[in-house]
Formats: structure tokens, C-alpha cells, sequence
């Protein structure tokens, strides 16, 4: 009865075929790939009745952990994160994909569905897959740093076009975009740059573990990485750039609407101070009794209105 954590297995033809595991326990001699889940109850004792050692399981199935490569003298550990593709899913949050390389097997552990591991099975089926377990490895990492240049390309095409849009999108809406890409920006960028790190460890450890074309191009992944993190870094300085042009523009049209009120109420200070002393209710106002008064009055503010205007105009205030 297969084990819930085991999820699938592969046993290498060498030709860039295999044949599907159905448990564990089928997977006898060389180039064998095992795949668990170290989500599900009993994958610990899994993987120990498979040979592994304790320290080893223990790393494999950690629920938090940072990529990393660790060369013992029976194998390597490859610690990496992947793009989160699965449907309803943030991308920023990185699927963690855990390896373990000995000669002649390949032992992969995840927790959530891994897009990239699921093309590498796929290529086997069809038998254009690796024809070894090392160029397994190279393979999926491959796939996942595919994966994380699309996530960054996509970051970029948004990027571009909030640049363009800056100047007419609505700046409430696209300071909440913004702060979102910052984000996913920020998350990603904080598992892709250890992932740099440790496949740089597996190119310079790798003497007796992979081939001199597999080292060369886990290297060739490594300045992939290297670049991604390098345009995230640019993303991050563009989206400020955005945000403190959004801020400026809504700084700007504040002041336009302050200078424009600060023009009303100049030119209705003069009139309110008319309206003011003749609105007294005192004796001895002028003009009482006269019925002409107010049309005298109303003329005159006009000229007060007139004249403030002149003035502001001559001051060049508008």
C-alpha cells in the first residue's frame, strides 16, 4: 500500500526515460528518484527506513528553512525555494524544495505542489527526461529558476507600465498596486538571494557529485539568480521612485486647491468687511433710511472685488 507521504518515484533508464515507482520499496539499485511529502504523518520514518540519517531527515523535513548546500561524505544536501504556481496562491509565497543526492539515487522533499518537479516527471514519461540522478537535480533547478525569471519579468511588465500610467492613474489605487509589488518584491527577494548562495556552494563543492558540464551549469543558474536578484533590486528602486512621484503629484494638487481657496477668500476679505460694518446693528449707520443704499452699497463691493483682482493680478499671485 503506497505510504501517504510518498508521492511518486521514478526508477532511470539512462536514456532519458523511466519506470514509475509504485512505493518506495521498488526502488532498488542505481539512478532512482524518490519524491515525498513532508506534510503528511509517517515521512519521517520513511525516509530513515530508506538509509538516510537522522540528521539529514531532520533537515529534509524542518518546516522553515533557508536555502542552503551542505556536502557530506555520503551525499549532498541541496536546500532551494520555488515559485508558488498553484491555483489561489501568492507567488511570493516560495514552495520550498528540499534534495538529497547520493550515487545512484535522488531524494526530493516539498510540501505544496512544485510545477517545476511536476515538468521534470513529465519529461521522464515521455522519455526526453535526464539520464541520470545529478542531471536530474541540475534539471529541476533549472525549471525553478525558469519559473522565478518569469515571476521577475512579470514584476518588470508591471513596473513599466505604472511608469507610463503614473501621470493619469488614479494615485490611490496605484500606491495600493505598488505597495503590493514592494512586497511580493521583498519575499522573494529574501529566499532568491541564499538560493544564489547555496547553488553557488553546490558549483564549488561539487567535484565527485556532478559532472564538469552539470557544475557549469548550476553556475550558469547561479548568475541567473544573481540577476534576478539584481532586478528586483532595480524594481524596488523604480517602484520608489513611482511612489515618491505619486506623493509629489498629490502634494501638487493640494497645493492647487489651496492656492486656489486662498484666491476666493482674498477677494471676499474686502466684501465680508463691508457686509460686517453695515450688518451692525448700532444707530447712526448710513444709508438706514435711504432706499438707494443698497444698490450703493452693492456697487461698491463690486469695485472692492474688482480692484482685489486688479491687484492680485498685478502681483502676478494668479
Amino acid at each position: 500500500m503506497q505510504d501517504s507521504s510518498y508521492v511518486f518515484g521514478w526508477k532511470l533508464d539512462g536514456n532519458g526515460g523511466g519506470q514509475p515507482l509504485a512505493s518506495p520499496a521498488d526502488a532498488t539499485g542505481d539512478r532512482t528518484w524518490l519524491h515525498f511529502d513532508y506534510s503528511k504523518t509517517g515521512v519521517e520514518e520513511e525516509l530513515i527506513g530508506l538509509g538516510l540519517d537522522p540528521w539529514v531527515v531532520e533537515s529534509l523535513v524542518r518546516v522553515d528553512t533557508r536555502p542552503r548546500t551542505s556536502v557530506l561524505p555520503d551525499g549532498v544536501l541541496v536546500l532551494v525555494r520555488g515559485i508558488n504556481m498553484n491555483p489561489g496562491a501568492d507567488p511570493e509565497d516560495m514552495v520550498s524544495l528540499r534534495f538529497w543526492l547520493e550515487p545512484g539515487r535522488l531524494i526530493t522533499v516539498r510540501q505544496r505542489r512544485l510545477f517545476a518537479v511536476q515538468d521534470v516527471s513529465e519529461t521522464l514519461s515521455r522519455g526526453r527526461g535526464p539520464t541520470s540522478v545529478s542531471a536530474l537535480l541540475v534539471e529541476i533547478v533549472e525549471k525553478l529558476a525558469d519559473r522565478i525569471k518569469e515571476f521577475v519579468d512579470t514584476i518588470e511588465e508591471r513596473i513599466d507600465e505604472f511608469e507610463q500610467q503614473v501621470e493619469t492613474s488614479p494615485a490611490g489605487e496605484m500606491r495600493t498596486s505598488i505597495s503590493g509589488i514592494r512586497r511580493q518584491t521583498a519575499v522573494v527577494r529574501r529566499f532568491i538571494s541564499p538560493q544564489r548562495d547555496a547553488l553557488d556552494a553546490l558549483y564549488r563543492d561539487s567535484k565527485g557529485i556532478l559532472s564538469q558540464q552539470q557544475a557549469f551549469m548550476i553556475r550558469e543558474q547561479a548568475d541567473r539568480i544573481a540577476r534576478d536578484v539584481e532586478e528586483l533590486d532595480l524594481v524596488r528602486e523604480r517602484s520608489l521612485v513611482i511612489t515618491e512621484e505619486l506623493l509629489n503629484r498629490i502634494a501638487q494638487e493640494q497645493n492647487n486647491r489651496m492656492y486656489l481657496l486662498s484666491i476666493i477668500a482674498a477677494i471676499f476679505l474686502p466684501i465680508t468687511f463691508i457686509t460686517g460694518l453695515f450688518g451692525m446693528n448700532v444707530a447712526g449707520l448710513p444709508g438706514v433710511e435711504d432706499p438707494g443704499a443698497f444698490l450703493v452699497v452693492s456697487i461698491g463691493m463690486l469695485v472692492v472685488s474688482i480692484a482685489t483682482l486688479v491687484i492680485l493680478r498685478a502681483k502676478r499671485w494668479f
